[in-house]
């Protein structure tokens, strides 16, 4: 498929590809997970940044498959039904390293109470990102990549 370029908060150029095909596996440092629970978008409040998807860095020895369901539960207390892996995306960084990031939408089975959800306070459900007060949400929630892999997942079925 093809990629499409954007420009991040930073000004940093965003190359961003959707998978289409099975065979397509990821291979990313990072991951992002939409997901969608209850027919809502399950985010989790990030104690500095607010509320955003769940995600973040593959720890070494990890698959970015791995990585998808510890950081989900991590931070939401969710547990995967069934998942898509739905894009990936390169960070071009001007200053410091880029990165690739693997971009999961993923159907929640279902989400536990947790005591501790590390750098976060745990999970909040909108049915739109329109939906959050403007004042809790993360910068990450108006990033032009992230949207589109947003409007992406909407396109699809899980075939929960």
């Amino acid at each position: 498929m093809a990629c499409v370029k954007f420009k991040d908060k930073e000004n940093d150029d965003v190359y961003l590809t959707f998978k289409s095909d099975e065979m397509d596996e990821p291979d990313g440092r990072h991951v992002l997970i939409v997901p969608i629970w209850e027919e809502r978008y399950l985010f989790t409040q990030h104690k500095k940044r607010g509320i955003e998807f769940p995600g973040g860095k593959v720890e070494k020895g990890e698959t970015p498959i791995e990585a998808m369901h510890r950081e989900l539960y991590e931070e939401t207390g969710a547990t995967v039904k069934v998942y898509q892996y739905i894009a990936q995306y390169y960070v071009d960084r001007t200053q410091g390293k880029g990165f690739y990031k693997d971009v999961f939408v993923v159907a929640i089975d279902y989400v536990e109470k947790k005591s501790d959800y590390l750098e976060t306070l745990g999970p909040v459900s909108y049915k739109d990102i329109s939906d959050i007060p403007k004042e809790q949400k993360s910068y990450l929630l108006d990033d032009p990549a992230i949207l589109a892999c947003v409007d992406y997942a909407k396109t699809i079925s899980l075939g929960e």
